[in-house]
């Protein structure tokens, strides 16, 4: 069941938003060669709890750490590790959530470790533009078939894999919530989104293949074919007209096209 959350509501959410960007914010300035990933973990569980918030990802489903850390070929819920030591050149994707005063964020983005390949920043490049894409249509009357092939259709035109086994999501008082939110589709087909529905946007982007396999952790997915991913995501709020707000990212403007 899809739940449309009202302006009081979507406050709420705005004000975890702006919570989990100023985590991440702080965590992505930690990542550099030498760092762990367990390290990266703890800043940000300690910066969600000194705020009065509670890590999302923290034994949901058994799920033993405060963010998910994957590195270079890893899609998502790589597990943080004493043992993981960052190289220069690796790319990595943190991914988090947290609850605030009852009501969910999450958002991921990928970064370089220290000096990294044109390749690995155009991969990079192009997941956090199939986000936008995604996201400017993501307005009321649209269909979420609509959202999907936007990113889509710009990830395969540069030669990228989108990930299909893997997708966005309705969010709120849960972390999960419906619809699903494909990386693909067909424009005008599937759910024709309406104001007050809040989901999260995530390209999951491969350099080559888009087909995964799962660690033997059953949580780490890597591409099949070891090609490097990217992720990128924000939590959103549909209005009645316009584009949609970008709940987990504080006081971001939208830009005419050019």
């Amino acid at each position: 069941m899809i739940s449309l959350k009202n302006p009081d509501q979507i406050a709420k959410m705005r004000t975890a938003g702006a919570l989990l960007y100023e985590v991440l914010q702080q965590v992505r300035a930690a990542v550099k060669p030498g760092v762990t990933t367990a390290y990266l973990n703890n800043c940000a569980e300690q910066l969600i709890r000194k705020n009065h918030a509670i890590p999302s990802f923290l034994n949901y489903e058994g799920y033993p750490a405060s963010i998910c850390a994957s590195v270079d070929d890893a899609v998502v819920h790589g597990i943080p590790s004493e043992k993981q030591v960052l190289k220069e050149g690796q790319i990595i994707s943190i991914d988090c959530g947290l609850v605030l005063d009852g009501w969910q964020a999450d958002s991921a983005f990928t970064v370089g470790v220290g000096e990294i390949s044109a390749e690995a920043q155009r991969l990079i490049d192009i997941t956090e533009e199939c986000f936008w894409r995604s996201a400017r249509q993501a307005v009321a009357g649209n269909r979420l078939g609509d959202v999907g092939y936007a990113c889509q259709s710009f990830a395969e035109a540069n030669g990228c894999g989108v990930i299909r086994d893997l997708t966005g999501h309705g969010i709120g008082r849960e972390m999960h919530e419906d619809p699903p939110v494909y990386n693909f589709g067909t424009p005008g087909r599937g759910l024709r989104l309406r104001k007050g529905m809040t989901i999260a946007i995530e390209p999951m982007i491969s350099a080559g293949d888009w087909r995964v396999t799962c660690d033997p952790d059953k949580w780490c997915y890597r591409t099949r074919d070891r090609s490097l991913c990217s992720h990128y995501e924000h939590t959103i709020a549909i209005n009645e007209g316009g584009l949609p707000e970008i709940l987990t990212y504080p006081d971001f403007v939208w830009k005419e096209e050019a």
